[in-house]
C-alpha cells in the first residue's frame, strides 16, 4: 500500500484505491495492490511438494544453487491479482530443464514474491508521479534474507527490514494510541519506527532487467489460460 494523504486517486494502472484511515474527521486514503498469492507459494512448496518441512527452510534451498537456472513461477493458483487482474490465469512453471532441481524450484518461487512486488511498486510511481526511494518491508517473509536481498535487487531500491515483524497490528496500536492521547500526532508515531537490517542492491541493470523482461514473458504465457 502506499498513502496519498488527503488525494483520492484513481488508478490507471491496476491498483485499489482504499481509505486506509481517518485523521480526525478527514479519510487517508491509500493505493492497494493486492497480490493474491505470495508467501503462500511457499507454503504450497511445504504442502503440497514436500521439498521442504517448514516455511524457513525455503531460504537454505534456494541458496543451494546460485541462481534460478531459467526457471520462472507465476503462482496464479487463483489468477492474477494487481496490476492484472485475471481471473483465468493459472500458475506455470516455465523454463525447467534435464538439470532443473529442488533449489531452482525454490529460488524461483521466492523469486516470484520479488517479481509482483516490483509490479506492483511500478504501478504505484505510475500513479502517484512518485519515486519511490527504499522499501520498507515486514512479516515472516521478511526474515528470508534471501528473498529480502533479491527483492532489493530487483527493484534497485534499498529494502529496510523493521525491527517489528507484524507492523500491522503495531499500526492498529499507533492508531489508537494517538486517538486517545499517548502520542500527540504522527510525528511522535514515525519516530518509533526503527530498522533491524538493509539490504541494498547490488545486481546491475541489465540483469535485472533481463530477469524482470523474462518474468513478464512467463506472466504472459499464465495469463489466459483457463478460459
Amino acid at each position: 500500500m502506499i498513502n496519498t494523504g488527503d488525494r483520492l486517486v484513481s488508478s490507471r494502472y491496476g491498483l485499489i484505491t482504499t481509505p486506509a484511515c481517518f485523521s480526525g474527521e478527514k479519510p487517508v486514503y491509500a493505493l492497494e495492490g493486492s497480490i493474491f498469492i505470495s508467501g503462500a507459494v511457499v507454503q504450497w512448496l511445504r504442502d503440497e511438494l514436500g521439498i521442504i518441512k517448514s516455511a524457513s527452510e525455503s531460504e537454505a534451498l534456494a541458496a543451494t544453487v546460485k541462481d534460478n537456472g531459467g526457471v520462472y513461477f507465476v503462482p496464479a493458483f487463483v489468477g492474477l491479482g494487481a496490476p492484472y487482474w485475471d481471473m483465468y490465469a493459472r500458475g506455470t512453471i516455465i523454463g525447467l530443464t534435464r538439470g532443473s532441481s529442488k533449489g531452482h524450484l525454490a529460488r524461483a518461487a521466492l523469486e516470484a514474491i520479488a517479481f509482483q512486488v516490483r509490479e506492483v511498486i511500478e504501478a504505484m510511481e505510475k500513479d502517484t508521479g512518485l519515486q519511490i526511494p527504499v522499501l520498507r518491508v515486514d512479516g515472516n517473509g521478511s526474515l528470508n534474507n534471501l528473498l529480502m536481498q533479491f527483492q532489493a535487487d530487483i527493484l534497485g531500491i534499498p529494502v529496510q527490514r523493521t525491527g517489528l515483524t507484524d507492523i500491522t497490528a503495531a499500526g492498529a496500536a499507533y492508531l489508537a494510541g494517538l486517538s486517545s492521547g499517548v502520542w500527540q500526532n504522527l510525528d511522535d508515531i514515525a519516530r518509533i519506527w526503527q530498522s533491524s537490517a538493509i539490504y541494498e542492491p547490488k545486481m546491475s541493470a541489465d540483469e535485472r532487467e533481463t530477469l524482470f523482461s523474462n518474468w513478464k514473458r512467463a506472466v504472459e504465457r499464465a495469463r489466459n489460460w483457463a478460459i
